[in-house]
């Protein structure tokens, strides 16, 4: 019998905003553009990229294509969204830098 398996979507089960802040977080430690921006998207999508788009002022087709694997998008549309999630970008001295 073959073994059945399921579509896995990591935005059906950040379902708290703390969820959310973590899953970013760990993300942004990673320090790996992709992962982020990866990251970005599937939190936007947890929180309906409808939403996301109307308060970040970018279109909802640009969003998931700027936000999935194969976009790139720019520094602005990332503040924006970030800024929609309720989130803001800081700086901090890396420990072996400290």
């Amino acid at each position: 019998m073959p073994l059945k398996t399921y579509p896995f979507d990591a935005a059906e089960y950040l379902d708290t905003p703390e969820a959310q802040y973590e899953f970013l977080r760990e993300s942004f430690d990673s320090g790996d553009s992709a992962e982020i921006q990866q990251a970005i998207g599937i939190v936007a999508r947890a929180r309906g990229m409808s939403q996301i788009a109307k308060d970040s002022g970018v279109g909802r087709e640009s969003l998931y294509k700027a936000l999935s694997g194969d976009g790139n998008p720019e520094f602005n549309t990332v503040v924006r969204v970030l800024h929609a999630l309720g989130l803001k970008l800081t700086v901090a001295v890396e420990p072996e830098h400290a």
